[in-house]
């Protein structure tokens, strides 16, 4: 016999009901104050309300961050991808000697590039110069500036 079950009992015309407590109570009071403690009051939904908006706030946020980053990563590929188009030109070239430049591109890249010969102490008695070759990339996305280095190294043969 399960103790939460209510059972009718028919002692005249009218049902009555056995609570939990065993005290007999109509089946119409029984119903009323049931009905009076299965919902939610004001304050209870207003809190979950509450929990519930900050809830989704957050996750709406975390969303937009990630947003934000992929925008970002993405500026960073293209910008790195050019940097390293340009460094490729760099080494190509035959007659790299030392100096230092700056170019802009048409879509608002700048790109810094410095030639220095390095490790000369090491070089001399070689027939060879090393060349150190720095590059740094800049962009501005929205009102920041952007900027990505690179670094290399090349030999090439001394000028006699």
């Amino acid at each position: 016999m399960n103790p939460l079950s209510i059972k009718f009992y028919r002692t005249s015309s009218f049902p009555f009901l056995f609570s939990r407590e065993g005290t007999k109570r109509s089946a119409a009071a029984q119903i009323e104050s049931h009905a009076r403690q299965s919902g939610f009051t004001l304050l209870e939904v207003l809190v979950a309300t509450a929990i519930l908006g900050i809830a989704i706030a957050v996750v709406l946020q975390l969303f937009s961050a990630n947003l934000r980053a992929i925008s970002d990563s993405g500026d960073y590929v293209i910008a790195i991808a050019r940097a390293e188009m340009k460094m490729r030109e760099v080494m190509a070239t035959d007659d790299l000697a030392e100096k230092a430049y700056s170019e802009l591109t048409n879509d608002g890249y700048r790109i810094d590039i410095s030639v220095a010969e390095t490790l000369k102490d090491r070089t001399e008695n070689l027939q060879v110069r090393l060349l150190e070759i720095d590059m740094t990339i800049h962009w501005t996305k929205g009102t920041k500036e952007r900027a990505y280095a690179l670094r290399t190294m090349k030999l090439v043969k001394k000028q006699i």
